[in-house]
C-alpha cells in the first residue's frame, strides 16, 4: 500500500496500516487481562504512561482493568525530557511537560506504559524519572509496539505487538486523545529526529 501521508501529520511517507482503531483496542484487552494475570490480581499495582502517548494508553489500560477487577488501579505520567541523554539534540529550550504521580511509587509494582519500544533510551530515562519519585517493589514494561533495533539491554514484559522494521522506517502510533486518529502505521522516515 504506498498512499501518501500528509505532511503536516507525519514524519515519514506512509507504507502500510498496521493496526486499526479496533485492532489497538482489542490489543489493549488482551494486555490488560496478561498484566492482571502474570501480577496474580492488581493489588499494590500502579500503572505510569510515558508522555505523550504512553498516557492515554495507560489510562485506557487502567479502565480495562476495572472493568476486569472492578478495582481502581493508579495511573500516573511521566515527562522525561529532562532524563534524555540526547537533550543536547533536542534543542535549546527542550519543551517540559509535568509529570504527575498522585501516589507513592515507593513500594509499589509499577508498570510503565509507552507507545513504541525502539533503541531503548527512552525506557532508561524514564527509569531515572520514576526512581527520583521513590523506589517501586518492581517495574515492567508495557509496549503496543516493539519495533526492535535496542541499544541497550532492556525488554518490555508485555508486548501488543512486535513488528520487524528497518532503521529507515518509523512507527506512527496515532491516538485520539492526542491526534484525533486511531490507528498504527509503518511510514518510511523522511527526515531523521530523535531515537525513541
Amino acid at each position: 500500500m504506498n498512499v501518501q501521508a500528509k505532511p503536516e501529520s507525519s514524519s515519514g511517507q506512509e507504507q502500510g496500516l498496521l493496526m486499526s482503531a479496533s485492532e489497538i483496542q482489542r490489543t489493549l484487552v488482551r494486555l490488560a487481562h496478561e498484566l492482571v494475570e502474570k501480577n496474580n490480581g492488581v493489588e499494590n499495582l500502579a500503572l505510569v504512561g510515558i508522555r505523550r502517548r504512553g498516557v492515554p494508553l495507560a489510562q485506557r489500560i487502567a479502565k480495562i482493568i476495572n472493568q476486569i477487577e472492578h478495582t481502581q488501579v493508579p495511573v500516573g505520567s511521566l515527562d522525561i525530557t529532562l532524563y534524555r541523554d540526547d537533550l543536547s539534540t533536542v534543542g535549546p529550550k527542550p519543551l517540559v511537560q509535568k509529570s504527575d504521580l498522585e501516589f507513592s511509587v515507593a513500594g509499589k509494582n509499577v508498570v510503565l506504559v509507552d507507545d513504541v519500544l525502539y533503541t531503548g533510551r527512552t525506557i532508561r530515562a524514564a527509569l531515572d524519572a520514576l526512581f527520583d519519585h521513590g523506589r517501586p517493589a518492581r517495574v515492567q514494561l508495557l509496549v503496543l509496539i516493539d519495533r526492535g533495533h535496542r541499544e541497550l539491554p532492556i525488554e518490555a514484559a508485555f508486548v501488543g505487538r512486535q513488528v520487524q522494521t528497518s532503521v529507515h522506517q518509523v512507527i506512527e502510533v496515532k491516538l485520539k486523545e492526542v491526534d484525533n486518529l486511531e490507528k498504527v502505521q509503518l511510514a518510511e522516515r523522511i527526515e531523521r529526529g530523535p531515537m525513541r
